[in-house]
């Protein structure tokens, strides 16, 4: 059983490490894995788990991990088979781009790069600002508000709704699906996620199924939605580049679930994290309402602190050694960025928030060519709404229960609420 910070300090390191398991994990331990990972990280940084899978929470080790794709795949019909059968989950997880290898990979990240140019994303800019104002200004008539539902989750899903085309009354499920997806790649499933999540990809499919017909076609269709990109680029199109470089149908579909996933997922804890950040350290607050100017190195330094993606997955190609352990080709391992990112060996003082870190090298986006595709719209989208909370409220307190997510592999707030003045 893994544990939190009052336990780390009463039991001796190594019980600690010899209790440490993925499939065991208690509440005080997802309230605040720091003190275990800090644990792990000093006496045992390649740690064999009891299923054994090794978890590495040293920086250097997940960058070598990272940049070396030839030994360490992220093909994962291998590891989901025995998890997810032949579910919608499994056909999900393994089409999606995040979990294939090169050539489909660089394929289909290919065809998604126009989307995230720094052009695409100046068009967008104004877009997220004015819907930062509207939901700041309702706020303020109200005196507060839940910082993830009516704040941190309503910005990504209303983008990422407009990015794909999704109709303003068609957005209701969009916020439920996504948790139940990514909740399935959570080390341990019950049965009721599994078929929420196994209820959601299919509700996801049908949905996205009977829009891209809507849509093939539609000449009327915005040319800078992802959407149409993606249809552009489909078997749908009959001027589409030639096979190798278009998308099935499977593929354009779970491409879009990926889309909205990943750019729910990341934006929204990363607001949430940040705004609880903020709360904890009242002078980095004040800080940065005298100095708007360091919003920049701020959002790094809450990416670092507090990463929304906490856990990597790779499986050895071949036989390899890291950190003067063994691990034999065929195993898996699970790289924690959350460990990493407070590695003194990287980071002086990791366990400060410093919001002038300079330079600040965090993996909370991953690293090489698994890097997280949305990371300037993800960034762009916290500077924009952390900045102008900032800067429109003085006084932002907690004004009742937080709720944490409860997982592992996402770190975030299912419910924060606050009053503002």
């Amino acid at each position: 059983m893994t544990v939190g910070l009052e336990e780390a300090q009463r039991r001796p390191a190594a019980e600690i490490i010899r209790r440490f398991d993925l499939a065991r994990l208690g509440a005080a331990f997802l309230e605040d894995p720091y003190p275990t990972y800090r644990i792990l990280r000093e006496h045992a940084p390649v740690h064999r788990l009891p299923d054994g899978s090794f978890f590495l929470t040293r920086y250097d080790d997940l960058v070598g991990v990272y940049h070396d794709t030839s030994r360490w795949s992220s093909d994962k019909r291998l590891d989901f088979r025995p998890k997810f059968g032949e579910s919608p989950l499994y056909e999900h997880h393994t089409t999606s781009l995040v979990f294939n290898d090169p050539p489909v990979h660089t394929r289909v990240r290919k065809l998604l790069a126009p989307a995230f140019t720094p052009r695409a994303l100046k068009v967008l800019e104004p877009r997220i600002e004015a819907l930062v104002d509207r939901l700041l200004e309702g706020a303020a008539r109200r005196g507060g508000f839940d910082i993830i539902d009516d704040f941190a989750a309503a910005i990504p899903v209303q983008l990422i709704g407009d990015l794909l085309g999704v109709p303003q009354a068609e957005r209701g499920p969009l916020r439920r699906w996504s948790l139940a997806i990514l909740g399935a790649l959570e080390p341990v499933l019950t049965k009721e996620q599994f078929e929420e999540g196994v209820r959601s990809v299919a509700e996801f499919k049908a949905y996205l199924a009977a829009l891209i017909a809507r849509r093939t076609g539609d000449t009327n269709a915005d040319g800078r939605e992802i959407l149409s990109t993606l249809i552009d680029a489909s078997q749908f199109a009959s001027d589409a580049a030639e096979d190798g470089e278009r998308l099935s149908e499977l593929e354009l579909i779970h491409n879009c679930i990926f889309l909205l996933n990943a750019g729910h997922e990341t934006t929204t804890n990363l607001i949430g994290n940040s705004v609880d950040l903020l709360s904890r350290h009242v002078d980095a607050k004040r800080d940065l309402a005298e100095h708007p100017e360091l919003i920049g190195t701020a959002i790094e330094e809450f990416l670092r602190m507090e990463s929304s993606n906490q856990l990597g997955n790779r499986r050895a190609t071949v036989d390899s050694e890291l950190g003067g352990v063994m691990v034999t080709a065929g195993s898996y391992v699970h790289l924690c960025i959350g460990a990493a990112n407070r590695d003194p060996a990287q980071f002086p003082e990791p366990d400060r928030l410093d919001i002038r870190r300079s330079p600040n090298r965090h993996l909370a986006f991953g690293l090489g060519i698994h890097a997280c595709a949305g990371m300037s719209l993800a960034r762009m989208e916290a500077r924009i709404a952390i900045g102008k909370l900032i800067a429109r409220f003085e006084h932002i307190a907690r004004a009742g229960d937080v709720v944490r997510g409860g997982r592992a592999r996402f770190r975030g707030f299912l419910h924060f609420p606050v009053a503002v003045r």
